[in-house]
């Protein structure tokens, strides 16, 4: 059953000669307690879709629809893990949490609100930190203080907009377990926005890239066919993962090439570069991390 829906959904930005049209005919069903990846080009519009479901923005037509209601802007019901930790400097692990536990949850007693604080920050390994500050933790560590945080709102949606890209890709694989591990407790629905497709197959059911924009809208569907839990070694040897790695990366590949000899405004994609052998990024920024950048 459906939880989220947007229906012929477009989004813009500016007036006359400096509008651009950011998204255009989107339309998306997602079913309850699914976990869905969308991955496309830096640029194409995936933090805007992300931020139209997050109740920030608004669409200039079409809906978008939870529970089969419009949605009206931000609410708890919709927990947002974001790229850039949007953690308090001057506040603890403890009370960034606490902060968002206050707002949602303000007739809860004291005790039962330290303890329901105290088990999101062990949940993410967190808890001999949970006194220190931001500028003493790590970026993986900042990063589970925004997971903590997110969970402890008990949101009927986790959305993460790609909350994973800043981190080197040690930290980045291991949170990406954690993650997962997390949401198998009560599969929430959730909704990943990134650029890395193998991020995509080890975390998500499905898989739907964005288009370049401008006008990005949504490509065809893949599903992703491995049971949970998933092992990244053993998927790695898999050959229905290679074939759908690389369907996805052709996919992506074929429509980036085609707006380039297409599009007729300033919009330039960027051009492919291999780092390493079965390993292909997007961009001109050369990483040595074994993942792929739109």
């Amino acid at each position: 059953m459906a939880i989220l829906e947007l229906n012929n959904v477009s989004k813009s930005f500016g007036v006359g000669s400096s509008r651009i049209d950011v998204l255009s005919d989107i339309n998306l069903k997602v079913n309850e307690g699914e976990f869905l990846a969308i991955v496309g080009f830096s640029g194409s519009g995936k933090t805007t879709l992300i931020n139209l479901i997050n109740g920030l923005l608004f669409p200039d037509k079409g809906e978008v629809l939870l529970k089969g209601q419009p949605i009206t802007g931000p609410g708890p019901d919709r927990g947002v893990i974001f790229q850039n930790y949007s953690l308090l400097p001057w506040l603890s692990v403890y009370s960034n949490v606490k902060l968002a536990v206050d707002e949602v949850f303000p007739k809860m007693s004291k005790s039962d609100k330290e303890a329901h604080i105290l088990k999101y920050i062990e949940m993410v390994n967190l808890t001999p930190a949970k006194d220190k500050k931001p500028k003493e933790l790590s970026g993986g560590m900042r990063q589970r203080v925004s997971v903590a945080r997110a969970l402890a709102m008990n949101p009927e949606m986790l959305l993460m907009d790609e909350p994973l890209s800043a981190l080197d890709a040690l930290t980045r694989g291991s949170l990406q377990e954690e993650i997962i591990k997390i949401w198998s407790q009560d599969k929430k629905t959730a909704i990943l926005i990134t650029n890395d497709v193998d991020e995509g197959i080890l975390m998500a059911d499905r898989i739907i890239p964005l288009t370049p924009g401008p006008k990005a809208t949504l490509g065809p569907e893949f599903t992703v066919p491995f049971e949970r839990p998933r092992d990244v070694t053993a998927i790695n040897k898999d050959e229905q993962y290679k074939r759908l790695r690389n369907d996805i990366l052709e996919y992506l590949m074929e429509v980036g090439a085609t707006r380039r000899q297409t599009s007729d405004h300033k919009y330039i994609l960027p051009d492919l570069q291999p780092v390493m052998p079965g390993r292909i990024v997007f961009g001109k920024k050369k990483y040595s991390e074994s993942v792929k950048h739109f």
